[in-house]
């Protein structure tokens, strides 16, 4: 079987279900998970790619369907790959992209499959990911040897019918002699002369990286440093009638990619966290998280964090973003509502990367509670989803203290001659 996004979803689907003639897939841009991947990210509804897709294919009563699950239960078990990895038994070739809708549904496929399918597809699977998103990004253009995506054509089909050609006809055409993993480093692409914009290849996903603490800071820093201050916040209006719009990222209609954020303008709802100016250049491979202290004066609303690489031209180009809503902070299947006045931990998953800051670029994290379209808004009233029409305006907090220290979590690739790189 071969196919991208709904396709690739559908070869997942058969190979779950173990048929005795299908012998390999090929599977390009799917997720893994429908709850956590497809239907929300961190609970919050992915607007942008439900509404509007099923809208185009006539079945907006499913979005009722959705609704009614927004606290995760037993109804996506049966879609979760991660509880069907042992039932399948096929190599599988799983080819994604650092700015699709679906980017680490490929990559735990690869992982959950490599390590736990049977006979003969554990330790048989194959992951490349590109810096491709779910149809032609905007405003960057990666260099020739970046290939094309799913949707290309030439590149995604040639490899395929290597893989079906050693699979199903026995060839010996050096596919399996390849590394498992392929993966596309990114990099400037102002500067020729820069690191990345290059494959690199690995034995194994993850890499063997010790994730490295970027603290948000007072007056917009992003720094190694601990917090040393007793007292530190920042104070923003989270209003559901005015939300940031989404600017680029892993969309599915709106234009997507790595997109200059400054179109979005100067929001009092937006708190930007900056590194000074790279000494050198940074190596970021793998999955990145973002770790907020924060509270509010309603008993739930979201928060949302995006990692950006600041050009020296002062563009702030999207890298990843996500969001959490704070009724799950402690799993998604109960909601545990905020109490005024208390400061709790949130985790936002931002999913998996491969990218150089390039010297003299800044690393940033931009925070606020909305990105419209692309997740549904908090009304803020603790309501469950799509309840009713009503919003409250909430005054959220991001603290970066020594009891409070909000942080990013970064898989820096580092070199035994590393000295610093920030100034």
């Amino acid at each position: 079987m071969y196919g991208a996004s709904a396709m690739g979803i559908a070869a997942n689907e058969a190979a779950m279900a173990n048929p005795p003639h299908l012998t390999a897939a090929f599977v390009m841009v799917a997720r893994s998970n429908t709850y956590e991947q497809s239907s929300f990210m961190g609970g919050v509804f992915r607007k942008e790619l439900n509404e509007d897709w099923l809208k185009r294919q006539k079945a907006e009563a499913v979005l009722q369907e959705i609704f009614k699950h927004a606290v995760h239960d037993e109804f996506y078990d049966r879609a979760d790959m991660s509880k069907h990895w042992q039932q399948i038994h096929i190599p599988i070739y799983n080819y994604g992209g650092w700015y699709d809708i679906f980017n680490q549904g490929n990559i735990d496929n690869f992982v959950g499959q490599q390590a736990n399918a049977a006979a003969p597809g554990k330790g048989n699977q194959k992951l490349i990911m590109g810096p491709w998103g779910h149809g032609n990004l905007e405003e960057v253009k990666y260099p020739a040897n970046a290939g094309i995506g799913a949707f290309g054509g030439s590149t995604s089909l040639e490899l395929a019918l290597r893989w079906f050609e050693y699979w199903l006809k026995g060839i010996d055409n050096g596919i399996m002699k390849e590394p498992p993993v392929r993966y596309y480093v990114m990099g400037d692409v102002n500067d020729s002369t820069a690191p990345g914009n290059q494959w690199k290849t690995s034995p194994v996903w993850p890499l063997a990286i010790k994730s490295s603490s970027y603290y948000l800071a007072p007056a917009g820093t992003l720094t190694e440093s601990t917090p040393a201050k007793k007292e530190s916040f920042d104070t923003y209006k989270y209003d559901p009638t005015n939300p940031v719009p989404t600017i680029g990222g892993a969309n599915l209609f709106l234009k997507k990619g790595p997109m200059d954020q400054r179109a979005i303008g100067d929001r009092t709802d937006v708190l930007k966290f900056a590194t000074p100016s790279l000494l050198a250049p940074v190596e970021v491979t793998g999955r990145i998280t973002v770790e907020l202290w924060a509270e509010s004066d309603v008993t739930d609303t979201d928060f949302t964090a995006k990692l950006i690489d600041v050009y020296p031209d002062g563009a702030e180009r999207l890298v990843l973003d996500s969001a959490v809503r704070a009724r799950f902070r402690e799993g998604f299947d109960h909601e545990v509502f905020m109490k005024k006045g208390q400061v709790y931990k949130f985790k936002i998953d931002l999913w998996s990367t491969s990218l150089i800051f390039n010297k003299g670029h800044r690393i940033a994290i931009h925070v606020s509670s909305s990105n419209n379209p692309r997740f549904d808004p908090n009304p803020n009233t603790g309501k469950p989803l799509r309840a009713d029409s009503e919003t409250r305006v909430a005054t959220n907090s991001i603290h970066h203290d020594r009891l409070h220290p909000s942080r990013a979590l970064l898989p820096v690739v580092r070199t035994t001659t590393e000295t610093s790189r920030t100034q």
